[in-house]
């Protein structure tokens, strides 16, 4: 026989977690119908692609006990090179305009990790799972009314945005660092409140000729566990349409090369008061007619007051300022 208390106390908790299965599926929705196709590739990888790395050192891999070959001896530190294989394969086979997403984990090795209960096995290693992102080629094919137009790192950041926005991440908290080292020529490390959550590069050429591959190739890289946390933290607010409209102002702006468009825009929200909406680059131009170390930007500012239509003083005094910040801070002049 078995006795029961005659209470029996219990306690549910509601948790506030994300789906991560939903918001896989939702993103995958969005970047599928955008013209992404899925790819998924093998855990295990090759060790050639992390020798004498100094992004993902070799030191940092998991090992296979007795591989079959070295083109199955570590598991993958990173998204990155399974991409470019598969970009290889598509372009041998003549189908070089292509745009690629895959959710995979990663797995890395840190042989100074411990656990609070001691120097456990399993402390050493990490397995997380990443939303990666390729593109390249062309972003439309030429017709008889268009000419072909190459993919650029901002169309690939436009992508990033629209999935970060549909996760709930505020964009206006979004800051950026240079990324630059031997596998990425150019890009920006992304992060919120100085914690990075992925990052933009351009592939280096010399990275890409070991696929022989020709045209450039844009790659983005995000944390699915920082993006999960960021949704977390999402709340959802609806507001009514504004009643007041918008009003669009453009500068030309020259600037020196080694100005990045971030600071103008941190400058011009930091410099503008809240009637600043938004802030766009919408062209970039270095070449002819232009003084040497010199490129043009050209900016559209989004201004609107949500009790009022703003007067055209209130809009020339907001210019003038962001025109003599943008003079004192960064040299640049309208042009």
């Amino acid at each position: 026989n078995m006795e029961f208390p005659e209470k029996l106390n219990t306690t549910l908790s509601y948790s506030t977690k994300p789906d991560s299965v939903a918001l896989q599926r939702r993103i995958s929705e969005q970047l599928t119908a955008q013209g992404f196709n899925e790819i998924l590739n093998n855990s295990l990888t090759k060790t050639a692609y992390y020798e004498n790395s100094t992004v993902y050192p070799i030191a940092n891999s998991v090992r296979i006990l007795n591989p079959l070959s070295q083109d199955l001896a570590l598991l993958r530190q990173s998204l990155l090179f399974g991409g470019l294989e598969s970009i290889q394969r598509n372009v041998n086979r003549k189908n070089a305009d292509l745009r690629f997403y895959e959710f995979g984990n990663t797995y890395r090795y840190k042989a100074d990790q411990h656990s609070l209960q001691g120097d456990v096995g399993l402390a050493h290693y990490s397995e997380e799972q990443y939303l990666a992102l390729w593109l390249t080629g062309n972003k439309t094919a030429q017709t008889w009314v268009h000419a072909d137009e190459k993919t650029s790192f901002y169309q690939m950041r436009a992508y990033v945005n629209a999935v970060l926005k549909r996760l709930g991440v505020n964009l206006d908290k979004l800051t950026f660092a240079p990324l630059q080292n031997e596998l990425f020529a150019d890009g920006l490390t992304l992060l919120i409140n100085g914690k990075e959550i992925g990052f933009i590069a351009i592939l280096n050429h010399k990275l890409l000729k070991q696929f022989d591959i020709d045209n450039d190739v844009f790659y983005a890289d995000l944390s699915w566990k920082a993006l999960l946390k960021q949704n977390k933290q999402y709340k959802a607010v609806i507001e009514d349409l504004a009643k007041f409209p918008e009003v669009k102002r453009d500068f030309a702006l020259l600037v020196d090369k080694t100005v990045a468009f971030e600071d103008l825009r941190k400058a011009a929200f930091e410099n503008a008061g809240k009637l600043l909406k938004s802030v766009y680059l919408f062209d970039v131009y270095e070449g002819k007619n232009l003084p040497a170390g010199k490129k043009s930007y050209a900016l559209s500012f989004i201004l609107q007051d949500p009790n009022n239509t703003l007067k055209d003083q209130q809009i020339e005094n907001i210019m003038t300022r962001l025109q003599k910040v943008f003079a004192d801070k960064f040299g640049a002049t309208l042009r």
